[in-house]
């Protein structure tokens, strides 16, 4: 071995040396920089040279800079980014949910429900008080409004849920698309050699892009040969290589709206995600709010047509000289439990009272309602037949396909009893509510124009208080539609529900987080940047570094010598 192959050595311990001092450089310099991943010099013994009958070596050489990192621990990291960022989300509207409900304020549906059938109550004590009858339709409206503010605002949340999504499906085509770029740079760098050094800032930049990834959806990414990597999300790819697939938002209609769905544009599949942020959204938006919806408009109808049904049957201090149906039926010939109403009338019947204001006398007509399904069930024409058979009163069916009852005789009025059909509640004759779904709950106009037509009576037009001993208990009456279950349980029972599942995504998002949160410090551990550990890195490279550049002077005093010889 000559002295000009030991210079050749020192100058590769040189040059290693001052590479993996620039390497630790390199890492103190990202210490606080997010995403990054700490950097490692690869040393290895350089190629050896015969010398005579020995084989002698010629020092150290940098085969490479790569990342240190784990790329299973990588993968289960972003698993767990997207379970995190999925249960947060649905945490998120559990608690927006809440917040709407207000269970625990001064203007919550539980105290608009307690001060509406106590002002029911209250006309007992005076049954002859218009006011007290004004205050108990005023609480009325209350309640019909408040559970009209609760869908609307309920409505509101999930339509902002549902514009998230499309703006989700935005970001995924912007981050697919800077995966696909990074893909090819990276290969283009690295020359499709995996040992090479790696690409290691456009590395960090496709982790980063790939982390937000995950946030959004769930993926599964394997890296191929060539440095670039395929993503995954259930059994379709969204990035090969230098091939991406893109999303797009495709619009259809549920509970009245126009919902956004993601799809891979490519082939029109549907994504399906498992977790991630689209996840959470889906779920709050088709599962969470969506059954909250059902579950307020059941709980409305419910208490207008069975409050209806009771109310129906009953007689305000007042008749009526003229009433019109609020609700209409699609065909006047069709059996009225087939016509298209709101609620649906049964085989029954129902009394017809017609009362002389002078006299003070009242005649009473049952009127039949066959629903039974057998022969000729009845009609509105049919009804509307039979009601005019009755003398003092009129009946027509309007050019809105309603029903208009008026007095013949301006010294008579008319009521109502003895519903046993629910058609008066069906069709929204003598009825206190109006309307089937949350949104559409309203008072009957009849009663906001006339108070005194409060149907507290059961024995005649303002003859008693016993239809109101009833529609006060209205609250904890069992139902027979609702399988013995009373209003206010039901109520209880769809809050209950919210509250439930608020605290199990609330669980389930802590738990989430704490696992992510070890997952990032077992990577952080790994990947991230030690100031002492570096420290002792720079420490040992400058010595290595002094020691090679000694080693150069001793043989250049050997030089000095062979040349004064």
């Amino acid at each position: 071995m000559s002295l000009f192959s030991s210079i050749q050595m020192a100058s590769n311990s040189l040059a290693a040396n001052a590479i993996a001092l620039q390497v630790v450089g390199q890492n103190i310099s990202n210490a606080n920089t997010p995403g990054y991943i700490r950097e490692e010099v690869v040393l290895s013994p350089a190629p050896t040279q015969r010398y005579g009958g020995l084989l002698l070596g010629m020092g150290v050489r940098v085969e490479a800079v790569v990342q240190k990192m784990d790329t299973f621990l990588e993968q289960r990291l972003r698993n767990a980014i997207s379970e995190e960022t999925s249960s947060g989300t649905l945490e998120q509207t559990y608690n927006d949910l809440e917040k709407l409900i207000g269970e625990l304020d001064e203007t919550d549906l539980s105290t608009s429900l307690d001060d509406f059938f106590n002002s029911v109550s209250e006309i007992l004590n005076q049954p002859e008080n218009i006011s007290v009858r004004h205050l108990a339709v005023l609480n009325g409206e209350t309640l019909a409004t408040d559970i009209n503010r609760l869908a609307g605002e309920v409505g509101e949340l999930r339509a902002d849920v549902n514009d998230r999504v499309s703006l989700v499906a935005n970001n995924i085509n912007d981050l697919v698309e800077t995966i696909r770029v990074l893909n090819i740079r990276i290969a283009e760098t690295e020359g499709g050699n995996i040992s090479a050094s790696d690409a290691v800032g456009l590395r960090d930049q496709r982790l980063e892009a790939l982390s937000s990834l995950a946030q959004l959806i769930d993926i599964r990414v394997v890296e191929g040969e060539s440095g670039a990597v395929a993503v995954y999300t259930g059994g379709d790819y969204l990035v090969i290589d230098g091939i991406s697939r893109h999303v797009a938002v495709e619009m259809s209609t549920d509970r009245g709206l126009a919902v956004a769905n993601v799809v891979i544009d490519e082939i029109d599949s549907r994504l399906n995600p498992s977790a991630g942020e689209l996840q959470g959204l889906l779920v709050s938006r088709d599962e969470v709010l969506a059954k909250f919806t059902d579950d307020l408009d059941d709980f409305s109808r419910t208490l207008a047509f069975e409050f209806n049904k009771l109310y129906s049957s009953g007689q305000g201090i007042n008749g009526f000289d003229s009433l019109t149906s609020t609700e209409q039926v699609d065909q006047t010939d069709v059996a009225l439990d087939q016509a298209g109403l709101g609620f649906t009338p049964v085989n029954g019947s129902f009394r017809v009272l017609v009362h002389n204001k002078n006299t003070g006398l009242s005649e009473t007509t049952n009127v039949t309602v066959d629903l039974n399904g057998l022969d000729h069930d009845t009609t509105l024409e049919d009804l509307a037949d039979a009601l005019n058979a009755i003398d003092g009163i009129a009946a027509e069916i309007t050019v809105g396909r309603s029903l208009k009852i008026t007095s013949t005789d301006p010294n008579q009025v008319f009521a109502f009893s003895d519903d046993t059909s629910g058609l008066l509640a069906a069709l929204g004759m003598n009825t206190f509510f109006s309307g089937d779904t949350a949104l559409g709950l309203s008072v009957n106009s009849v009663l906001k124009e006339d108070p005194a037509k409060f149907a507290a009576s059961r024995g005649g037009i303002g003859a008693d208080t016993d239809n109101a001993v009833e529609l006060a208990a209205f609250l904890d009456r069992p139902l027979d539609s609702q399988n013995g279950v009373s209003l206010s349980v039901l109520y209880d029972r769809f809050v209950a529900d919210t509250t439930q599942g608020a605290t199990i995504a609330s669980s389930v998002a802590a738990g989430a987080r704490v696992f992510s949160t070890s997952l990032e410090g077992q990577k952080m551990a790994l990947s991230g940047v030690n100031l002492d550990e570096e420290a002792v890195r720079m420490m040992a490279f400058q010595r290595a570094f002094q020691a090679s550049s000694k080693y150069i002077v001793t043989l250049d005093e050997l030089f000095q010598l062979l040349v004064t010889l």
